[in-house]
């Protein structure tokens, strides 16, 4: 009987995990088996949830009709970039903010913070005039850089957990055996922090990814236009073909998925030390 109790009390959770499943699972395997029906197959009235022939000719277009080439490289540049600077940039602002005794640096990683929570649409126009003075308008460098001030706020916030969870002792005594404030940060305090690291690396690819507003006002020439930008150029003006627009979002999911795969347990562990500490 207790069995029976056991298993009732769980139903709501269950439930509540299954309908979370398909809300979260659902779109992507509908746009995955999309991606392998014929065009005719997906403008039928009646939708099928398997594909009743799996092809490929969505994604042999995809690479060989369009440009779609050009922007997945275009992509990765900015997003490997983009997450290289935003670690090595949140690791030097969080060590400085909570490692070292800097007057005022709690006032100063409360701005950083808040920084983070201004709305990305209001600077447009700014940030276009500066690039436009700076003549690197329709370059990757102002999405680069674009993409780094909004990212790093967070990520030094985020790196926060890490460093309070690493013990000030070992500073000390790496200080006694002989070794100086950069030799600490960078051969004691940052292979420590490689979790922290790992999860910056991940939000800011992501982030860039897919980064749609700025890339689309900042890029112009089409041989520089990331994925977001190219996919809506895919679609057409007048007409739509599924069948290629969903290979290329399943194309464009890939490369945002594997990294979780690889440094997922740190994402989740980061976010956690972040709220815990």
């Amino acid at each position: 009987m207790s069995d029976v109790h056991a298993i009732l009390a769980r139903m709501p959770r269950w439930a509540a995990m299954a309908v979370l499943m398909v809300i979260v699972l659902g779109p992507l395997y509908w746009v995955t088996i999309s991606s392998l029906k014929s065009r005719e197959e997906i403008l039928r009235t009646t939708p099928t949830l398997f594909p009743q022939s799996v092809t490929f000719d969505s994604f042999r277009q995809l690479f060989t009709a369009t440009d779609y080439g050009t922007y997945l490289t275009n992509s990765f540049i900015v997003a490997l970039l983009t997450a290289a600077f935003t670690v090595l940039v949140a690791f030097l602002g969080a060590y400085g903010l909570y490692r070292l005794r800097v007057p005022g640096g709690d006032k100063i990683a409360g701005l950083v913070l808040l920084s983070y929570m201004i709305p990305g649409t209001l600077l447009l126009v700014p940030l276009y005039q500066v690039f436009a003075q700076l003549r690197i308008v329709n370059t990757h460098t102002a999405l680069i850089l674009v993409n780094v001030a909004f990212t790093a706020p967070f990520c030094t916030w985020l790196l926060r957990g890490f460093l309070q969870a690493i013990p000030k002792e070992i500073d000390e005594a790496a200080a006694v055996d002989g070794a100086g404030p950069l030799r600490t940060m960078f051969s004691v305090v940052l292979p420590l922090m490689a979790p922290g690291l790992a999860t910056v690396a991940v939000y800011a690819f992501v982030y860039s990814w897919t980064e749609f507003v700025f890339a689309s006002q900042l890029l112009v020439d089409d041989a520089l236009k990331t994925l977001p930008i190219g996919l809506s150029a895919i679609m057409g003006q007048y007409t739509v073909n599924w069948g290629l627009l969903m290979a290329g979002t399943v194309c464009t999911m890939i490369p945002a998925i594997v990294p979780f795969l690889f440094v997922g347990k740190y994402f989740v562990g980061g976010l956690t030390a972040g709220a815990v500490k």
